[in-house]
């Protein structure tokens, strides 16, 4: 039973939420690697790009910081770029032609 417990908790440990935002953030670069659009939607998925990629790499730096106030303020941070990148995906998904499949994807692992 003892074994159990320490596998399950190597399991979470092995998929922690700095994990998620990393594979996340690699799918959201992907997919706009692969997305067709002109110059003139170059912004939306430039701020999409940037909004999705700072949710890990916020946390990862609260978790470095000195104060636990430190820490909270980041993960704020890292919420706000969770909630932009919902904005931009739902823009994206209503003014293009794109997998709506994938943007709803998105949108619920966010």
């Amino acid at each position: 039973m003892e074994n159990e417990k320490d596998l399950l908790e190597e399991a979470e440990k092995s998929y922690s939420i700095r994990h998620r935002c990393f594979h996340f953030a690699k799918d959201v670069v992907k997919f706009i690697n692969e997305c067709k659009y002109e110059r003139i939607h170059f912004s939306l998925f430039d701020q999409l790009l940037r909004s999705a990629t700072s949710i890990g790499a916020n946390i990862v730096e609260g978790s470095s910081g000195s104060t636990k106030k430190d820490f909270i303020n980041f993960l704020h941070i890292s919420l706000k770029s969770a909630n932009e990148s919902k904005y931009w995906m739902c823009l994206i998904r209503d003014v293009l032609e794109v997998d709506k499949n994938k943007i709803k994807y998105f949108v619920t692992r966010v």
